[in-house]
């Protein structure tokens, strides 16, 4: 049969930037392996397929593929799928693999809206990190290019953190053959580089994120990796609420801006948020 799908450009306020992102309405009837294959045919960092919630008090229960397997969460399709289903509204709840997330919605002109989300899982540390000699060989970097010590955080998907010392080392980075082995913890690996020099004015700081395992060589913007990083975002910062802008996929020419928000009391992450822009970009139908 035949279902209607869009794409929206998320974390940008314009088209053919950002992150791309595949909406599938009307998934009913398709079963895990059916979304994968659609997945892996539009080729997009992900796709999401939309399904009647289990809780009728909330709006849809997405499922999430990327072209080689299914997530929890993520950041980028939680807002394109905000802005897309909460048009005209104020806000929606979208239950994912990790529990309901609720999102507020402004629906703005010419296909673009703007969503934030409350983070559904503070990010947690991991007992365990590669060493930064590990990590510069899994990126074709040296150990002076790596400004600090890597660690590894998850606010619903765990991300290894990488700071580096500015967009010099970033522009070099590129994944190694032996990536997975070397930065994954026992599964494909996730990097999220980080550095505080920056591309665009009034940035906080400039990021990349490579997961070839998952089908993602580079992606364009990771809120599910910026949610990780509130972690070490939080980290020294004093008490209040904090909002960040983090740019991302500038090496890919499809430069995109992802807002975090910190509340912090006494020295510790009470709440954080991921928030940014979508725009439409096309709409069709695919058999499946």
């Amino acid at each position: 049969m035949a279902r209607r799908y869009v794409t929206l450009d998320v974390f940008t306020e314009h088209r053919f930037a950002g992150n791309p992102l595949a909406i599938v309405r009307d998934a009913d009837g398709l079963d895990t392996a059916a979304m994968q294959a659609i997945a892996r045919e539009f080729n997009l960092p992900e796709t999401v397929f939309v399904l009647p919630p289990q809780d009728p008090r909330h709006d849809a229960r997405l499922r999430i593929f990327t072209p080689a397997n299914e997530l929890p969460f993520a950041g980028h399709p939680t807002v394109g799928a905000a802005v897309f289903l909460g048009k005209g509204k104020a806000g929606v709840v979208l239950e994912e693999g990790i529990g309901p997330v609720s999102c507020q919605v402004e629906t703005l002109s010419d296909g673009k809206g703007y969503a934030r989300f409350a983070l559904p899982r503070l990010p947690e540390k991991s007992a365990s990190a590669p060493a930064a000699a590990d990590v510069a060989r899994a990126l074709s970097l040296s150990a002076n290019d790596v400004a600090g010590t890597p660690s590894r955080w998850s606010a619903g998907l765990e991300f290894t953190l990488v700071p580096l010392r500015g967009l010099d080392a970033m522009a070099r980075a590129k994944p190694q053959s032996d990536f997975d082995a070397l930065v994954g913890n026992g599964g494909p690996g996730r990097a999220f580089l980080f550095c505080g020099e920056t591309s665009g004015r009034g940035h906080d700081y400039h990021a990349r994120m490579f997961a070839p395992g998952m089908g993602i060589p580079e992606d364009p913007a990771t809120g599910s990796a910026v949610a990780a990083f509130a972690g070490v975002a939080a980290t020294g910062r004093p008490d209040g609420v904090h909002r960040l802008l983090i740019e991302q996929g500038y090496e890919m020419k499809r430069p995109s801006v992802i807002e975090l928000g910190l509340a912090l009391e006494s020295g510790v992450l009470k709440a954080a948020t991921i928030a940014g822009h979508a725009v439409t970009v096309s709409e069709g139908a695919i058999t499946a």
